[in-house]
């Protein structure tokens, strides 16, 4: 089981069922000479889909495989039964509503939160409440990205993604990983799956 970080906002669209892809960078970029051409994934490894499907081309490895199984890493805080207590007793997550959480436990109230988050980049296997399965990887071009992808990236207008894409590089990464720079991206679709279809891969 792999780790897979996304801020609140798609971590809502992902609870809502409007997210079922996502775009991460390929680092390092490839340099081809060739003209661009779309890769996908043929379980032993990329090949040009374009072109002859019998010649494999050599590359880095994906991050993410069909079938890998990931849990989301999000924004949250642990509970402890009392402020002087130890060990945890369970979670809250940023992304929640009052409502959402007093549905999930009734006697949270009874917790003691110690009133700040921890980052997501921090949360452990153990605290994740949202389990994915991959069920497709590619290669392409960020801008060559169809127009109803947008949706499955759980917004309803390309600005917006636009928006998003850029906000979350560092500033520095701009002009190489931005929209306009046009960068290589894997594209991971998912689907979402429970914590009991997850134990055999534990």
């Amino acid at each position: 089981m792999k780790p897979i970080l996304f801020n609140t906002d798609m971590v809502r669209a992902i609870l809502d069922g409007r997210k079922t892809v996502t775009r991460r960078v390929v680092k390092p970029q490839p340099v081809w000479s060739s003209c661009d051409m779309r890769l996908v994934w043929k379980n032993v490894g990329w090949w040009r889909e374009e072109w002859n499907p019998i010649e494999t081309i050599t590359w880095k490895h994906t991050p993410y495989r069909p079938d890998d199984i990931l849990y989301v890493r999000e924004t949250w805080a642990p509970f402890y039964e009392t402020m002087y207590s130890d060990p945890v007793i369970g979670y809250r997550y940023y992304s929640e509503t009052d409502e959402e959480i007093k549905e999930r436990i009734p006697e949270y109230l009874n917790w003691f939160w110690p009133g700040r988050w921890s980052p997501s980049i921090h949360m452990p296997r153990k605290a994740a409440r949202i389990f994915l399965r991959v069920t497709d990887v590619r290669v392409e071009r960020l801008q060559d990205m169809p127009p109803y992808d947008i949706a499955f990236e759980g917004f309803r207008k390309q600005k917006d993604f636009i928006e998003l894409w850029n906000n979350i590089l560092k500033p520095a990464d701009r002009a190489l990983y931005g929209w306009d720079a046009n960068p290589w991206v894997w594209v991971i679709e998912f689907e979402r799956i429970t914590r009991e279809e997850v134990t055999p891969h534990a």
